[in-house]
């Protein structure tokens, strides 16, 4: 009897870069020293384009080409730019980044409709709401010194661009990230 291939976990995120980037990098550092880890700490700093889904290994490479191709589709109405920080949010038991882009939300329906593989159980799903979180899970008596934090460290107008990634998380909860694309318009 064959066995079954194992499946693996897959989602597509929007990372930053630049000096945003490194905000987040050292507000990550500094809350976790400070406050302790809260859920925010289990991800690399992102904005969530797709729920996690599982497939097969294997079927890896149909979604990057997918994706790559997806982009292709939609670089030519990619406004500048292509992701915008619109502000830093803090709710009581969510601190983060409020992003927008209708483009961006455009090129992962247009992934979600046409990334196909016959191993994969069930639909891909979209995400509505483009935020970058900072901190979240954590308890009441960290949310002072977690948002002063924030507000010290973060600023929402730093220069950044975006790449789209497509990551694996394995069992151990560690990631592969096994596609970087610029959101950027090349020169």
């Amino acid at each position: 009897m064959r066995s079954m291939s194992l499946m693996s976990r897959f989602i597509v995120y929007a990372c930053p870069v630049g000096e945003l980037a490194t905000q987040l990098d050292t507000y990550f550092d500094k809350s976790r020293h400070l406050c302790g880890p809260n859920t925010a700490h289990d991800y690399m700093p992102h904005c969530t384009l797709t729920g996690f889904f599982e497939d097969v290994s294997s079927a890896r490479p149909r979604y990057t080409q997918s994706l790559e191709r997806s982009l292709k589709r939609l670089r030519r109405s990619q406004p500048t730019p292509p992701l915008e920080v619109q502000t830093l949010t803090f709710r009581p038991d969510w601190y983060g980044l409020e992003l927008s882009s209708d483009w961006l939300r455009k090129l992962v329906l247009d992934f979600v409709c046409t990334a196909t593989s016959p191993t994969r159980k069930s639909p891909l799903r979209h995400k509505d709401w483009l935020h970058l979180s900072l901190a979240y899970g954590f308890a009441p008596e960290q949310a002072e010194c977690l948002k002063s934090l924030a507000a010290d460290l973060i600023d929402a107008q730093a220069t950044v661009t975006w790449e789209l990634r497509f990551y694996q998380q394995h069992p151990d909860r560690s990631w592969t990230c096994h596609q970087r694309l610029p959101l950027e318009v090349p020169s």
